[in-house]
């Protein structure tokens, strides 16, 4: 086999079902020789998220490839987001020949993306070949996951690689925390008064769904999670308090100012603007990650436990168990201060989410999908800005990696891709991406994607002619030169990328639109309703 050959029976082995691309690359073509389906996208960047959603969703790793230069140019802030994310993917680039590696301008991959990824290297001769892309899955895998880079040179692709026939699929190496630490962090959550579980995405990563909510209702301790970790636990549940970002229920505001004992399980704790921000005056945290790096970050951590997050709360759950026999007699307690912090916070905002106004309410468009939908057979995700801010605190998760979340980074259009990805790992979802004009002017030419490959994702676009999170920000800008203002009919350019596309002004059409939408969706069709939205912008919700 040569080089595109060998390359695409590894990832035939790894499991590969999709190779998202963009020409010209010698891997495409081999690839579908191998019964592996190219997907060939508008724009790199949505190729990537694509691989992106994948990787949440499947126990497949995702995998990008694109021509050198511009292509790989082009992936750069799509890998940095996934890099953020911390989101296993494989890129595979073309490279400049191998004498021209180092001449400018040639674009050296392996060296450029060092930054914004695990792993990177050049494959520089044919038998190199197998032993990096064996490095690179394992990679992609293991430890915190990321973005991985294998740059094949032009001249490399004909050569012969062997060792095709030795390759395995590479595997997930779990590691669990120290016995002694276990003991000691779980004799501070039990003598806790007001213990508080953080969950972030490595308890997706780890699928440690069941664990989380058996040591919550083992310790009768209230729920909260990062963006990343959004579904990990039900927010339906009586110990929920909902998720935290920007925007949150005024229930994770007060328990997380108020708890003394936090215990984040596959969570970072990474100070973020998009994020919640723990204050660490009077609190005691336990700290799980697999990765070290994450300790003493932003946090202080009194008892540190690396290692998976669900073999983590495996012991955990085990040594609370030896402890507490029986109810503690909390759970009244608790969720009794849940709803009287999280009831009249809603009743606040019930104005916004009832709300008949034209231009509309984006809290009424967000009441009325979530009523249209079944919550619990949905995949939904936000984009960056108001979209994020107004979907999540609001969005009641039912069932585990049904909200893909993110916030480490913050690049408009991610949510495009992540909704087609998704439908494709998850074709029996329903699978939504809720945007602001912005965000659709950056990668809305993908929705052609969408109709042309057949992905029949729903996309939810706020369309409030403005960038209006920077209207206050920008207001002299604004005011003198109209440098936040935003035109177009998207709905229109969607009818014309083949898609079904209303768009809609008054409150009582919202359901029906809606309905039609996910209607067509089934028939294999894309759809996009464009909802007419106020540009006021009202998302700290905690305090209004």
């Amino acid at each position: 086999m040569n080089v595109a050959q060998a390359a695409a029976e590894v990832l035939r082995r790894e499991g590969v079902e999709h190779l998202f691309a963009y020409p010209l690359n010698p891997l495409i073509d081999a690839a579908a020789a191998v019964g592996i389906r190219p997907v060939i996208v508008r724009q790199e960047r949505i190729g990537i998220h694509m691989a992106d959603a994948v990787s949440r969703l499947t126990d497949t790793v995702g995998v990008f490839c694109m021509q050198a230069g511009p292509g790989v140019e082009n992936s750069f802030g799509a890998v940095a987001q996934a890099f953020a994310e911390g989101i296993p993917l494989v890129v595979i680039p073309g490279g400049a020949p191998r004498a021209q590696t180092w001449v400018q301008p040639a674009f050296n991959a392996a060296l450029n993306f060092q930054h914004v990824t695990k792993w990177a290297e050049q494959v520089t001769t044919g038998a190199g070949l197998v032993p990096a892309l064996r490095r690179a899955f394992t990679q992609a895998r293991n430890g915190r996951p990321g973005p991985v880079l294998v740059e094949i040179p032009a001249d490399v692709w004909a050569e012969e690689a062997p060792g095709v026939d030795g390759h395995v699929a590479s595997g997930r190496a779990r590691s669990a925390p120290d016995a002694a630490a276990v003991d000691a962090a779980v004799d501070t959550l039990v003598a806790a008064d007001r213990p508080l579980l953080y969950a972030g995405q490595g308890v997706h990563h780890a699928r440690a769904w069941t664990g989380l909510r058996e040591l919550a209702e083992l310790l009768e301790a209230p729920v909260t999670t990062s963006l990343e970790g959004k579904s990990a636990f039900p927010e339906t549940h009586p110990l929920s308090l909902g998720s935290g970002g920007v925007a949150m229920p005024r229930a994770v505001f007060e328990h997380v100012r108020d708890a003394d004992v936090v215990f984040g399980v596959g969570a970072s704790f990474t100070a973020t603007g998009f994020g919640i921000r723990f204050p660490t005056a009077g609190k005691t945290f336990v700290h799980n990650t697999v990765d070290p790096v994450d300790l003493d970050k932003h946090v202080p951590a009194a008892h540190a436990l690396i290692g998976d997050a669900g073999l983590t709360l495996a012991t955990l759950t085990d040594a609370v168990r030896e402890r507490v026999r029986g109810p503690r007699g909390r759970v009244a307690e608790v969720t009794a201060r849940i709803r009287a912090q999280n009831d009249p916070w809603l009743a606040q905002w019930r104005r916004h989410l009832d709300s008949d106004q034209t231009p509309l309410s984006p809290y009424r468009v967000i009441r009325d999908l979530m009523a249209t939908v079944d919550v619990a057979r949905t995949i939904i995700t936000h984009d960056a800005g108001s979209p994020r801010d107004e979907l999540s605190p609001f969005w009641r998760t039912e069932a585990p990696h049904t909200y893909l979340g993110w916030g480490k980074s913050t690049q408009l259009g991610y949510g495009l891709g992540l909704a087609m990805g998704a439908k494709l790992a998850r074709p029996d979802m329903l699978c939504v991406n809720v945007w602001g004009d912005a965000a659709i002017g950056m990668t809305g030419m993908d929705l052609e994607t969408c109709a042309r490959v057949g992905i029949p994702i729903l996309s939810v676009l706020l369309d409030n002619s403005a960038m209006a999170m920077e209207d206050r920000i920008m207001a002299l800008s604004r005011d003198r030169y109209g440098s936040t203002d935003i035109s177009g009919d998207h709905a229109a350019m969607a009818r014309a990328l083949g898609l079904h596309a209303e768009r809609v002004t008054a409150p009582d059409d919202i359901v029906p639109a809606l309905r039609r939408a996910i209607a067509a969706t089934g028939t294999g069709t894309p759809a996009l309703v464009a909802f007419v939205t106020t540009r006021d912008k009202l998302y700290s919700t905690f305090d209004s």
